[in-house]
C-alpha cells in the first residue's frame, strides 16, 4: 500500500508527495520436492529366440511416425521392425516398439521410464542399447539421445530432424541417419542440419541419403541387413570431457 504525505508551505503552496509504505518483510527458503511422475504406455515387446539361453541381449527401441499414434498397437506393426517381425523376421536383439497417444509427440522422460523398466525386468546388455524411428520417430531419436546421452550405443534417426545445438549432448555418441532427397514431409535439410552440427563438434556421423526417395526412406533402411550389422556393431563409450 501507498499512502500520501501533504506539507503545507506558506510561500509555496501544498505539496503532496509519494511515500511508500514499508514493506512487510519476505523470505524464500529451500524446499524439497519428492514426487513420482505416472508413467502409461502400449508397447509390443520382442523377445529373440532362445531368449533365456542368454544373460545378455543387445535392446533396439522402435519409434514410429505421427501416423501410428493411437491406443491400437496393430498400427505400430506397419512399419520397421515391428512390421518384419509379423511377417517372420527373427531378430538377434530385443525390440522394444512403444505406441504414442493420438494428438501427442514422444516425451522423453516416458520413453526413459519405458527403458528403465524393460532393463529392470529383462536380459538386457546395458552397453547395448539402441534407438531407431522414422519421421516423427526420427525426432524423437535425435530427442532423446540428447536427453539421455549416456544411455545409447548408436542411434539411427529416419527422416526426422532436431534441435542441432543439442548435438553437443551426445558427440560421442555413433550416428547414423537415413533421409529421402524428395522428401516433402520432413526437408532432407533437417537431418543434414544435425549431421553438419555434429560433425563440427569432431564426430563422425554417417549419413544415407536415398537420391529418388520421397518421406518413405524408412522401407530401404530396414530391409538393409548391413544396417542391423553396424547398429549391432556399435557399443556404449563413455562421453570425453
Amino acid at each position: 500500500m501507498r499512502f500520501l504525505t501533504c506539507l503545507l508551505f506558506v510561500v509555496s503552496g501544498a505539496v503532496c508527495l509519494v511515500v511508500p509504505a514499508a514493506a512487510d518483510a519476505a523470505d524464500q527458503a529451500a524446499v524439497h520436492l519428492d514426487a513420482k511422475v505416472e508413467v502409461q504406455m502400449d508397447y509390443l515387446l520382442y523377445l529373440p529366440k532362445d531368449y533365456d539361453q542368454k544373460k545378455a541381449w543387445p535392446l533396439v527401441l522402435f519409434l514410429h511416425g505421427a501416423g501410428e499414434r493411437g491406443d491400437d498397437l496393430n498400427l505400430v506393426k506397419m512399419h520397421g521392425p515391428p512390421r518384419l517381425i509379423e511377417e517372420g523376421k527373427e531378430f538377434p536383439f530385443i525390440v522394444v516398439s512403444p505406441q504414442c497417444p493420438k494428438g501427442r509427440w514422444w516425451r522423453e522422460f516416458e520413453l526413459t521410464a519405458l527403458l528403465d523398466d524393460v532393463i529392470a525386468t529383462h536380459n538386457v546388455d546395458q552397453d547395448r542399447v539402441y534407438v531407431t524411428g522414422l519421421s516423427m520417430g526420427g525426432f524423437g531419436s535425435w530427442g532423446l539421445a540428447a536427453f539421455s546421452p549416456d544411455r545409447f550405443a548408436a542411434i539411427a534417426p529416419i527422416c526426422g530432424g532436431g534441435e542441432p545445438r543439442s548435438t553437443r549432448n551426445f558427440k560421442h555418441v555413433p550416428v547414423w541417419a537415413f533421409h529421402g532427397a524428395k522428401d516433402t514431409a520432413v526437408p532432407l535439410e533437417r537431418t543434414q542440419a544435425m549431421i553438419d552440427a555434429l560433425e563440427r563438434q569432431g564426430a563422425e556421423p554417417k549419413l544415407t541419403i536415398y537420391p529418388e526417395a520421397g518421406h518413405d526412406s524408412w522401407t530401404e533402411t530396414y530391409n538393409n541387413p548391413a544396417f542391423y550389422e553396424w547398429l549391432l556393431a556399435q557399443k556404449r563409450v563413455a562421453e570425453e570431457d
